[in-house]
């Protein structure tokens, strides 16, 4: 991963931070300083450049999806509608795409604006679809009356690259359901952000969501529970049907989707623990051949796969075939947390493996390291699996950040993803009288955007290993789209500034500016998002108590 090292400092940074609490007016200037903050601004002399319905958007064929998104972002935001064109004609101002050469980085872009025109050229198509990020969260928004259109660019340059390769986001869609309009409403959150992986879990005790057809019981009885459980693990259940699935063609139209705002969908089937729904329809997958139900309760359940059952293995490579010939990703997420060992230690088929029950789950994961190896892709897992896995398997660092500072030394890749800092179902405050979650924890806005995944106190060597970071949403208490968006803004923004933005730019004062401009795009687009930091937009009834 390369990054462009040009940083703008004093007077500087400080023109930009004041133009950070600008409010963004219809038909008025542009305003670079956005969410995640570009590595470079160099505001420049000159006029502005003036968006109206003469300029047009010139692409090459290799650009026009990117096109295709500058044109419908400025149709949305100005309520001017561009033509793209693939041919310069004279007399005609242009805001202009390419991949150039001279962007070393693979994701970077360098955008110039000035009275003439705007260029926007990328390392690759990723590196313009980011530049186009950036002029659309600069835009000013048009009143949705529809009777301003337009506005001014200030000539500038804009030189721009990720810190980090890996820009993660993590949805849970296994203890409660999400629509596919809602998925792809969450993919397109992460493009706002400049996220390039969505982690989408799919399968846990409560449910599995993805048809398999090698084992269609996963589908009809493993992706519906009878009931869930009411507050926080109470002794009263709803009992009220939870359920739904995707189809292979539903889950590989969502890839496409991804796949077209530069977004790598890294599916997880969660194993060997986290099985209970899959036992439910195979129980003589488990130890004691059951009988299984599919979880209502929240939490780890003891009935894991047995690892000495050969019969297991199959159906994990069954699973696996389909999953790889839907999902194209390299890396696939294996799971592999919270395994208790009390059914294996107590069985005759693991027991006569000859392991230590500390080493049956790693005789697992190297099984499952193996077949995903030989079929060209990689393993990811939480970190409980470092003890005895593969050098080439990657490992998501969760319970802290101390395990992944031990699989960097190691050598292994590391993605950072702490509770104390990226577990986006806890709190937001610690008045919990007013919050919609039941999750326990308090990470809010400031802690995220303190998060440092590759600390000073690494070694060089460690640090290459730390492909990046990213939050976590799991759905146990998110019971509606609605507050599954409010969970993540703007906790998102602040994450997406740790994985974008090189540690010496950082300023959580001048973030607070910025994300205050930043929350119009939310409310133009429908997004919920939590207030905390804003009490004025707060409902008034929560101070009348």
């Amino acid at each position: 991963m390369k990054t462009i090292n040009k940083y703008f400092k004093g007077m500087v940074l400080t023109a930009l931070i004041s133009l950070g609490s600008t409010t963004a007016t219809a038909g008025g200037p542009a305003n670079y300083n956005v969410v995640p903050l570009p590595q470079s601004i160099q505001m420049a002399k000159g006029a502005a450049f003036e968006l109206d319905g003469n300029v047009q958007i010139l692409a090459p064929a290799e650009l026009q999806n990117e096109a295709e998104f500058l044109k419908q972002y400025i149709t949305e935001l100005t309520k001017i509608d561009l033509s793209i064109v693939n041919k310069r004609a004279k007399k005609v101002r242009y805001i202009e795409l390419a991949v150039s050469p001279k962007v070393t980085a693979k994701e970077g872009y360098v955008m110039n604006i000035n009275q003439k025109g705007v260029t926007i050229q990328g390392g690759t198509a990723a590196g313009v679809f980011y530049g186009i990020q950036t002029l659309r969260k600069s835009l000013p928004i048009a009143c949705k009356c529809g009777k301003h259109k337009g506005g001014s660019l200030p000539a500038a340059t804009i030189t721009d690259a990720p810190r980090f390769g890996y820009r993660g986001m993590h949805l849970d869609c296994s203890r409660h359901f999400w629509s596919v309009d809602f998925v792809k409403k969450f993919i397109d959150l992460l493009a706002m952000h400049n996220m390039n992986i969505f982690h989408w879990h799919l399968t846990d005790d409560q449910g599995w969501r993805i048809e398999i057809k090698k084992y269609p019981k996963l589908t009809t009885i493993g992706s519906q529970r009878s009931g869930t459980i009411l507050g926080t693990n109470s002794d009263l259940d709803d009992g009220i049907p939870h359920g739904g699935f995707y189809t292979q063609q539903e889950a590989r139209d969502i890839v496409k989707y991804a796949q077209e705002r530069h977004i790598t969908i890294i599916p997880e089937i969660d194993m060997p623990g986290h099985m209970l729904a899959a036992l439910a329809c195979y129980p003589e997958l488990g130890c004691t051949g059951g009988p299984y139900e599919v979880g209502h309760y929240w939490g780890v359940y003891t009935d894991v796969l047995c690892v000495g059952n050969p019969k297991v293995y199959e159906f994990v490579e069954g699973v696996l075939a389909e999953i790889m010939d839907i999902f194209p990703s390299e890396v696939i997420h294996i799971g592999g947390d919270e395994t208790p060992t009390v059914k294996w230690e107590a069985c005759p088929k693991c027991q006569a493996l000859g392991l230590s029950k500390d080493k049956l789950q790693a005789h697992f994961t190297q099984k499952v390291f193996d077949y995903l190896t030989a079929h060209q892709r990689r393993a990811l897992g939480w970190d409980e699996i470092l003890d005895g896995c593969p050098q080439d398997a990657m490992i998501m660092s969760w319970r802290g950040s101390e395990p992944g500072a031990k699989a960097a030394e190691a050598g292994h890749d590391v993605v950072m993803t702490p509770t104390s800092h990226c577990y986006f179902d806890y709190l937001q405050s610690e008045d919990a009288r007013f919050e919609p979650s039941r999750c326990g924890g308090f990470i809010p806005v400031e802690k995220v955007y303190s998060l440092e995944p590759a600390p000073e106190s690494f070694s060089a060597e460690a640090k290459k290993h730390i492909l990046g970071a990213q939050a976590n949403l799991w759905s146990e208490y998110l019971l509606t789209e609605g507050l599954v968006e409010y969970q993540a803004l703007p906790r998102m923004s602040a994450l997406s500034e740790v994985q974008w933005t090189q540690p010496e730019l950082k300023n959580y004062d001048a973030f607070k500016e910025r994300l205050t401009r930043f929350t119009k795009l939310f409310e133009f687009y429908n997004y919920k998002y939590a207030k905390h930091l804003w009490p004025e937009r707060q409902l008034p009834s929560r101070w009348q108590f």
